[in-house]
């Protein structure tokens, strides 16, 4: 897209592109984290109890919840705090 001579900052079209550039590009690398993850579930390579699966299934739904809050509203602040 050629930008205009005397405008200023991105027009609609080209922000909307590139969000869904970046979105999907994203998304796809948290659903390949999350099925990295997953991989955890080989019982023959690791030990873990159920109260690990809950606690890494919580931390990601917290962060799901906070995707949501923070794409419908504004001023949700970040922090990463996980441990089992």
């Amino acid at each position: 897209m050629l930008d205009q001579p005397g405008r200023k900052g991105k027009g609609k079209a080209e922000k909307r592109e590139k969000f869904v550039e970046l979105a999907q590009s994203r998304t796809v690398n948290a659903i390949k984290a999350i099925r990295v993850i997953a991989k955890l579930g080989n019982k023959s390579a690791y030990e873990y109890s159920e109260t690990d699966v809950k606690k890494i299934a919580t931390a990601l739904t917290r962060e799901i919840d906070a995707l949501k809050a923070r794409m419908l509203q504004s001023g949700v602040k970040d922090s990463v705090d996980f441990t089992l």
